[in-house]
């Protein structure tokens, strides 16, 4: 069975003390996805797995038939339980190699990337497990590795301050080095559309700016509309650097291993 599509355009990180409670957090998913929401993550550091298990599953069964993927924070062991789509990592927990072998080859996996030599990290897995086997998968799997990665922090924000800030150049320069689509996270407001959409960003990942809003559809139908708005090339304060990412492929005949560059195309409207 294929990955489901993968729009990030405009994200959900639930936070269940902002939703006011497991209800909260589905009432939110509810009238945000109602609104325009395209990926929405489950993420509750602090609950128990029951817990956990007892809202991914409520938001699985929200979420069927809608075409908005579910995506599970951190911990993969559960995705299948929950019966998500996926799950997103970052860079201290649970590697890459073991998050897929867990997955298999149809569930959708992000990782969170905070400078461009972590994206460069991220790039040389493999764009198939079958180019270069792992010993940790379960035999070949024919996508990629990697769906997405996840940009942080675009500003400080009180719902991660571990993460830090790191800026719209950082964040620009991440999206330049990325083979794979990239969505910033971290404070990130309708504002911001504009300059992110500009420096090749593909999608915008919120937690504040829904969860906890007064008017959730209110809330998420403005920055979907400022998505839509956003024109790549038009209103950014920030030149994006040429995009492109060394990784190993298959080198032209006498180029030395690990020298190839290649080129990304620049797609002016993902």
């Amino acid at each position: 069975m294929p990955r489901p599509p993968l729009d990030l355009s405009v994200y959900l990180v639930t936070d269940t003390a902002l939703c006011g409670g497991p209800d909260g957090v589905v009432t939110t998913v509810r009238d945000a996805v109602a609104a325009g929401v395209t990926v929405v993550q489950l993420r509750d550091p602090d609950a128990s797995e029951a817990d956990f298990i007892a809202l991914g599953r409520a938001l699985a069964s929200e979420l069927a038939g809608t075409g908005v993927p579910l995506i599970v924070n951190d911990r993969v062991h559960l995705v299948d339980v929950i019966g998500a789509h996926g799950a997103h990592v970052g860079q201290g927990d649970l590697s890459i190699a073991e998050a897929r072998r867990l997955l298999g080859p149809d569930k959708l996996l992000g990782l969170s990337v905070s400078s461009p030599a972590q994206v460069a990290a991220a790039s040389r897995i493999p764009s198939s497990m079958t180019d270069t086997p792992c010993e940790s998968a379960p035999g070949p799997i024919e996508h990629g590795v990697l769906d997405y990665l996840g940009a942080q922090s675009l500003h400080a924000t009180g719902t991660k301050p571990e993460a830090g800030e790191v800026g719209l150049n950082v964040i620009a320069a991440c999206a330049a080095a990325s083979p794979l689509p990239v969505v910033a996270i971290g404070g990130v407001k309708a504002s911001d559309a504009a300059d992110l959409r500009r420096v090749g960003i593909d999608g915008m990942a919120v937690v504040s700016a829904i969860c906890g809003q007064p008017d959730v559809t209110a809330a998420t139908r403005a920055l979907v509309q400022a998505w839509a708005n956003a024109q790549p090339g038009v209103n950014s304060t920030v030149t994006p650097p040429p995009r492109h990412v060394n990784v190993l492929l298959t080198r032209p005949e006498g180029a030395e291993e690990g020298s190839y560059t290649a080129p990304r195309p620049v797609q002016e409207d993902r």
